[in-house]
C-alpha cells in the first residue's frame, strides 16, 4: 500500500483527495449554517443535506483507499481528522443556532482528547488499539442526531415540533452515551498499558526485535524464536488442548489460511485427537473463504482477506460448516513477500467461535522468517483453544 510519494510530496490518492475535499467543506457547511440566507422552509434542509453530502464522503474514501490498495499514512492521519472538525463544527454551530447546551460539544470534545491521548501512549508502547463496534455506533448516531437537530426547527415541522424536538433530542442523548461508553471501552482495551498484566485479546501488539534484550508487553518472546522451542512447545499445548477437550467432551475444528492446516495437524498427531476434532478447512484463496466458509465479499473488500472480521467469519463459518462446537481461525501474511505497509509481513489475525455465539479475536505482529511465523502462528492458535476450553 502506498505510504508516501519520492520527493516527500502528498500522495495524492483519491481517497486523499476525498478527505481534503471534505476538509475544505467544512467552513462551507460552517458558512451556510451561520449566514442569513434563505428561509426557515428551506435553510435547515438545505444545511442538513450539505453535512450529510459531506459525512457520507467518509465512507467513499475509505472504499476507495481499501478498493484500491492506496491506504497511505497521509489518510490514515487526515480522515479521522476530518470527521472530529466535521462533527465539532457543526455541534459548536448548533449551540448558537439550535439551543444545543454547550455540554454536548465538551463531552464530545473531551472523549476524542482523551481516546487520542491513549493511542499515543499506546502506539509509544508498540501498541495499536483496535477500533470497537461502540465507537462505530457512536459515530453514526451522532451524525443522525445532528441531522435531526438541524431540522427539528424547520417551517415544515413546526405542527410536530414537539415531536421533532423529542426525537432529536433522544437520538443526541443515545449518541452521548455511546460516545461515554465508547471511551470506556477503548480504557478497557488498553489497561494492560497500566498494569503488569498480559494484552487483551483486542488489542494489536507488536514483535520483539531479535536481539533487543527484553520485550515491550505484549511482544513474541525471544525465545520462541528458536524452532526447537517452538516444535516443543506446540506438542505440549495441542496434547493440552486433546485433553481438555476430550474431558469437556467437545468437539474443535480449524480454519487455516497461511498455516495451511499445521493447527489441524498438530491436533492430530496427538493420539486420541480423533475423538475431538472433527477437521479443518485450509482457505488461501479469497474465493474458498467466501463459498467454502461463508465469508461475505463485503468484508474482504471493505477490510481485507488479513483481517480481524475476515478471521471472525472464518471461525464462524468454519464452526457452522464443521458443526463442532469450539473453531479457530487464522489468516495473515508468512512471508518473505506479500506484506504492506498496513499489514506487513509477520501480521496474522485470529478469530474463535463458539457455539454459544461467542467469538474472539486478535492480531499479532510475529519476527522471524516465514516457518518461525508459521509455528508462532500455530502456538497461538492452540493457546487460544486453550483458553476457549478452559
Amino acid at each position: 500500500m502506498a505510504e508516501g510519494t519520492k520527493g516527500g510530496s502528498i500522495p495524492w490518492t483519491p481517497a486523499n483527495v476525498v478527505t481534503c475535499v471534505r476538509i475544505v467543506m467544512i467552513p462551507v457547511l460552517i458558512v451556510a449554517m451561520l449566514a442569513p440566507w434563505g428561509s426557515a422552509a428551506s435553510k435547515p434542509w438545505v444545511c442538513m443535506a450539505l453535512f450529510a453530502l459531506i459525512s457520507l464522503t467518509d465512507s467513499l474514501d475509505g472504499y476507495l483507499a481499501r478498493s484500491r490498495n492506496e491506504v497511505t499514512t497521509f489518510g490514515k492521519f487526515m480522515d479521522p481528522i476530518a470527521d472530529k472538525l466535521l462533527v465539532v463544527s457543526a455541534l459548536t454551530v448548533l449551540v448558537q443556532t439550535s439551543g444545543l447546551p454547550s455540554w454536548v460539544p465538551i463531552v464530545i470534545v473531551v472523549r476524542e482528547l482523551l481516546v487520542s491521548g491513549l493511542r499515543m501512549l499506546a502506539a509509544s508502547a508498540g501498541v495499536v488499539i483496535a477500533a470497537s463496534y461502540f465507537g462505530k455506533a457512536k459515530t453514526l448516531c451522532t451524525m443522525v442526531a445532528i441531522c435531526v437537530f438541524m431540522v427539528k426547527d424547520a417551517a415544515q415541522l413546526a405542527s410536530v415540533a414537539g415531536i421533532a424536538n423529542t426525537i432529536a433530542w433522544f437520538l443526541m442523548i443515545v449518541a452521548i452515551v455511546l460516545t461515554i461508553v465508547s471511551m470506556i471501552d477503548y480504557f478497557a482495551k488498553s489497561r494492560t498499558l497500566f498494569t503488569n498484566d498480559e494484552p487483551d485479546a483486542h488489542v494489536t501488539t507488536t514483535p520483539a526485535v531479535a536481539g533487543q534484550g527484553a520485550t515491550r508487553p505484549g511482544s513474541v518472546p525471544a525465545e520462541r524464536s528458536d524452532l526447537a522451542a517452538l516444535r516443543a512447545q506446540i506438542e505440549r499445548l495441542a496434547a493440552e488442548v486433546v485433553a481438555s477437550a476430550a474431558a469437556a467432551h467437545v468437539t474443535i475444528g480449524t480454519a487455516e489460511s497461511l498455516t495451511g492446516g499445521l493447527i489441524s495437524g498438530a491436533i492430530t498427531s496427538v493420539p486420541g485427537s480423533s475423538e475431538v476434532i472433527a477437521g479443518g478447512v485450509t482457505s488461501y484463496m479469497a474465493r474458498v473463504k467466501e463459498s467454502v466458509l461463508g465469508v461475505s465479499h463485503e468484508t474482504i473488500t471493505d477490510h481485507g482477506v488479513v483481517s480481524e472480521q475476515t478471521a471472525e467469519q472464518m471461525a464462524s463459518g468454519g464452526r457452522a460448516r464443521l458443526d463442532v462446537d469450539h473453531c479457530v481461525a487464522v489468516t495473515g501474511v508468512a512471508g518473505p513477500g506479500g506484506g504492506t505497509s498496513e499489514t506487513p509481513v509477520g501480521t496474522v489475525c485470529f478469530g474463535m467461535a463458539s457455539r454459544d455465539g461467542a467469538t474472539t479475536t486478535m492480531t499479532r505482529h510475529f519476527a522471524g522468517d516465514r516457518e518461525q511465523v508459521r509455528l508462532q502462528t500455530v502456538l497461538c492458535a492452540l493457546e487460544m483453544l486453550r483458553d476457549a476450553l478452559a
